[in-house]
């Protein structure tokens, strides 16, 4: 029986980080069950494992009062990039000649500032300071900014999505909602106006805090 390999079966990584929220690294993921044959046949037993200790520990271990506080502050730190960026851009102008650019730029300007005041004022004491941020060329060159608000929107929505569900606190959890659809909003608009379709797939992909830190620190927009 040929056996496939992860990356394969696993191309965007669900699988991967399914496990990983389980606490499982990949030697044990792999031990626990095969991958294979050509009908992607797996082990039933340890997939459903797999999964159920994943929703076990979105569900069960990950919700706390202290935990709600780790997220809040991821949230804002994102948030932070976010109003930080559109504020050096609408400073720059870097929507150029754009008249949809422009009124994007603004309008979302506002949004992502008054998001991070939301989050600071619930969190209060324990909310973090803002980093440091060197957004380079992305916020003076149109076409770079067009490109990175795409990038920044997308990644807003799947973060909150990775998050919403491990928020104990019923009122931070409708709190948390209602920033997440308006980023969603933010990232239809801006993928029309760079001449893409503004909601792409049936289903948006949630990804976890390790993914999308990943993925920001990788930017080089913080400073160490």
């Amino acid at each position: 029986m040929s056996h496939l390999k992860l990356e394969v079966v696993d191309a965007d990584g669900a699988i991967r980080e399914a496990a990983a929220t389980a606490g499982l690294d990949r030697g044990d993921f792999l031990k626990k069950g095969a991958l294979a044959g050509g009908g992607l046949l797996v082990g039933s037993a340890m997939f459903s494992g797999v999964l159920s200790s994943a929703e076990a520990a979105i569900s069960i271990t990950r919700k706390s009062a202290a935990n709600d506080v780790k997220i809040l502050n991821y949230a804002l730190t994102l948030e932070f990039l976010e109003a930080t960026f559109y504020e050096q851009a609408v400073a720059n102008q870097a929507y150029g000649g754009s008249a949809a650019l422009k009124q994007f730029a603004e309008i979302v300007a506002v949004h992502e500032r008054k998001h991070v005041n939301f989050l600071r004022g619930a969190l209060g004491a324990k909310a973090i300071k803002s980093p440091a941020f060197d957004f380079g060329d992305a916020v003076t060159d149109q076409a770079k900014f067009a490109a990175t608000a795409q990038v920044l929107e997308d990644t807003g929505v799947s973060a909150y999505l990775g998050q919403v569900g491990n928020i104990s606190a019923r009122g931070t959890l409708a709190a948390a909602a209602t920033i997440t659809t308006v980023e969603a909003r933010h990232a239809g608009w801006i993928r029309t106006i760079n001449g893409e379709l503004g909601a792409p797939l049936s289903f948006d992909k949630r990804k976890s805090e390790r993914s999308i830190l990943k993925a920001v620190g990788e930017t080089g927009f913080i400073k160490p």
